[in-house]
């Protein structure tokens, strides 16, 4: 089959195709609101530079908070990790002092060998109400990185 990848047993999507898919589930919405994505810009016909966003988990420094996020998906995603950094600031474990994401930190974040953004947003989104995390003091709200 042309354009799609072989393996094993199974037969993988495109890159287009699996982000166009994510990009239907993002805009149909999480379920519970707690986690968002979408593209940056709607012109982009990579399907590369997208945003994202997580509201702070109840009961943890986070709470209350909306945190905003750039990604960038590469020409080999989903085989290879996006790029995720926070714009919002935010003190997380996995979170350099640029607001980098390191994804090697997070559990879960592969889906079936591939990545996927609703994936990695839950994962930082549960991260947020770990006990190490849950100790950091956060920056004030309405900081951002530069």
């Amino acid at each position: 089959m042309a354009g799609f990848h072989q393996t094993q047993n199974s037969v993988e999507m495109p890159r287009g195709f699996y982000l166009l898919d994510e990009l239907e589930q993002g805009q149909k919405g999480n379920g519970d609101g707690t986690i968002s994505w979408g593209l940056e810009d709607e012109d982009d016909r990579l399907l590369s530079r997208w945003t994202g966003t997580i509201i702070g988990p109840p009961r943890s420094p986070f709470e209350g908070r909306i945190y905003n996020l750039r990604i960038y998906c590469g020409e080999n995603y989903p085989d290879e990790c996006p790029t995720l950094r926070f714009v919002t600031k935010v003190n997380l474990n996995c979170v350099d002092s640029k607001g980098v994401v390191d994804l090697k930190k997070l559990d879960d974040c592969k889906h079936k060998g591939r990545f996927c953004l609703k994936t990695i947003l839950l994962s930082l989104r549960r991260l947020m109400s770990s006990k190490d995390n849950c100790k950091h003091t956060q920056p004030s709200e309405g900081c951002t990185y530069n």
